[in-house]
């Protein structure tokens, strides 16, 4: 988390000095607009964190070894695959969840399901979606992605499931 949080740093430094030297407050706007968006976001990311945390010490080894580890094989994967599919919040919450499971032990595999699913089924933007470009793109789209979450799932099962993270 070093090198992201440094050229996060260094970035938002150049940006400021950006805004400063543009003139007219545009650093004061910017400044207000990240607060804003600081709390809205914090209690999420807060609590997505306790809940990564949590996880990772409630749920008993065994149980995260057969139905997420490693060897729950196909199972897993499909498991992880709804699972992200039908999981609700941004990166804030799944990031940290996902963190927090491959600690414990949870299959690269798995994991790869559950974020590729998160990203491509997103059950909880398909009503903005429907609404914004219509139930037959929306359909389409589903089509088209439906088969990708297990199929990545199954690829970094089969070629980093030995990988140390």
């Amino acid at each position: 988390m070093l090198i992201p949080t440094i050229i996060m740093g260094v970035l938002a430094a150049v940006l400021f000095f950006l805004g400063y030297t543009k003139g007219g407050g545009q650093h004061v706007v910017g400044l207000k607009s990240a607060a804003g968006m600081i709390v809205q976001m914090l209690p999420l990311l807060v609590f997505a964190l306790i809940v990564a945390g949590m996880i990772r010490v409630l749920l008993p080894q065994e149980f995260l070894s057969k139905w997420v580890g490693a060897g729950s094989g196909l199972r897993g994967i499909i498991l992880g695959t709804i699972a992200g599919g039908i999981s609700p919040g941004g990166p804030y919450v799944s990031l940290p969840i996902v963190a927090g499971l491959l600690k414990s032990g949870a299959g690269v595999g798995t994991m790869v399901a559950f974020l590729t699913g998160w990203s491509l089924w997103a059950i909880a933007r398909l009503p903005m979606e429907v609404g914004i470009l219509g139930w037959k793109f929306t359909a389409i789209r589903l089509a088209c992605t439906f088969i990708f979450p297990p199929i990545a799932g199954i690829i970094a099962q089969m070629f980093f499931s030995r990988t140390v993270l």
